[in-house]
């Protein structure tokens, strides 16, 4: 089959509604036009995020039941530390609530005032915790990420001569590599990539770290773009992956399949230690991490079965199906089909909306407006004058959504492409210091 069939079925239903379209309207004035907050039960479908908003299998049910809430040495921690220590390869892990906390360790054990931080290009909550210190980010994409309509296999990868002349200039502490790559559209990084970015960073003694994340994606699409590893299992090439860096976290609410949890781990046993005393102080006890024993059983199971490849080709080829019917609608969609989400470029598609108007922010306001549809921007909204395009992101929860909701959305979204003139800009009149776009408040340009 072109697509590939769900790999499971179905046994318990959530309700779901779609609001009036007076009731739609009325919500997104009191949201103040910022999609965080509408209320999840007045959303129809929701493409907001893929984190920690899939559907759990019946084995992690099952764990979740036999789960030891004691505070030191439970049995819900060894078996997480087991299986995190078989998906990568690292001993001794850290757990962590969710990845923005190991962001916050990583960047209180190397970072400081002006130190100087190179990546294929860096999530938000990553950035907004390094820029939180006063570190500089650098983000040095793949030159082949600009064209959105190639069919470049790897549009993830770093710029290794880019990296290479960051790291000649000295002041770089840290490199890294976000597997897939979210900000440049869900794109793999090549293995290669990978193998070659890590060569050069020893060789000027900075460490590389992998927001690994979204790893087993990454590793299935590394599998089915690059000849080289076509023989190899999914879970080698994972393994093959940690093998070259210097440490790894991880947001276990994506490709762990979990709703909450994550981890560190790290090859300096004095960063390490340091990473534990401060976990205590944050997070919780090392034993824990801020997390639940039901939460971490959940965890231990997930990370396993993000590696079934019958799971990863039904995932992948459900990313595929919505890119290409978003792609037929005319609207410009990062190509070729990533690992997690599709990407809708909308400069062409309203050039009428300048880019301090927000213009995809005004598409993600409209397909909650016609369709109840909530997604995200991720452009000069979430990124200011570091966003290279103007994306809407739909990031599709794992094991929740069926065809139909796709096609469902494909029609909104045919809908506002015949009406596109007439969508309008937006300014802020609210916004934190820090990673704007999750409190942010917005009225529309007449």
């Amino acid at each position: 089959m072109r697509y590939p069939v769900e790999p499971f079925r179905v046994k318990v239903v959530e309700p779901i509604d779609l609001p009036t379209k007076e009731e739609r309207e009325r919500l997104l004035v009191e949201a103040r036009y910022n999609l965080f907050k509408i209320p999840s039960e007045k959303v129809f479908i929701d493409f907001l995020t893929d984190s920690g908003t899939g559907a759990l299998s019946q084995s992690q049910w099952a764990a979740m039941m036999e789960a030891d809430e004691s505070y030191a040495g439970p049995r819900s921690w060894f078996h997480l530390k087991r299986s995190i220590e078989e998906f990568t390869g690292y001993e001794d892990p850290i757990p962590v609530h969710q990845g923005r906390a190991a962001e916050k360790l990583l960047a209180s054990l190397y970072l400081h005032e002006g130190a100087g931080v190179v990546s294929n290009t860096l999530f938000d909550t990553t950035r907004g915790n390094f820029t939180a210190v006063g570190a500089k980010i650098y983000d040095a994409p793949t030159p082949e990420a600009q064209d959105l309509s190639s069919d470049h296999p790897f549009k993830g990868n770093v710029d290794l001569n880019r990296l290479e002349d960051l790291l000649k200039r000295g002041g770089i502490k840290l490199v890294v590599m976000v597997m897939t790559n979210n900000t440049g559209g869900g794109q793999p990084v090549d293995l290669d990539n990978l193998k070659e970015a890590y060569g050069i960073t020893r060789k000027y003694g900075v460490p590389l770290i992998i927001d690994a994340c979204r790893i087993s994606e990454n590793s299935y699409l590394v599998k089915k773009r690059n000849p080289k590893y076509s023989n190899w299992s999914v879970k080698d090439i994972v393994l093959e992956s940690f093998k070259h860096s210097d440490g790894a976290f991880m947001s276990g609410k994506k490709d762990g399949l979990s709703n909450m949890g994550g981890f560190l781990v790290l090859r300096d046993p004095q960063k390490r230690l340091r990473a534990k005393e401060l976990l205590i102080l944050w997070e919780g006890f090392i034993h824990y991490g801020g997390l639940s024993g039901r939460d971490m059983e959940s965890l231990a199971v997930g990370l396993m079965e993000s590696l079934d490849e019958r799971y990863l080709e039904y995932r992948t080829g459900q990313v595929a199906y919505l890119t290409e019917r978003i792609r037929e609608t005319g609207w410009d969609v990062m190509w070729p089909p990533g690992g997690h989400a599709v990407y809708v470029e909308v400069r062409n598609a309203l050039s009428h909306i300048p880019r301090e108007q927000f213009p995809a922010h005004s598409l993600v306001v409209e397909l909650y407006r016609r369709g109840g549809i909530r997604t995200v921007e991720v452009g000069s909204l979430m990124f200011k004058d570091a966003a290279r395009y103007e994306f809407v992101r739909f990031a599709i929860p794992r094991r929740m959504y069926l065809q139909s909701h796709l096609d469902y959305t494909v029609e909104v979204l045919e809908d506002i492409y015949r009406d596109r003139d007439k969508l309008r800009g937006y300014r802020i009149t609210y916004e934190p210091p820090f990673l704007r776009h999750f409190l942010a408040e917005l009225e529309p340009i007449a």
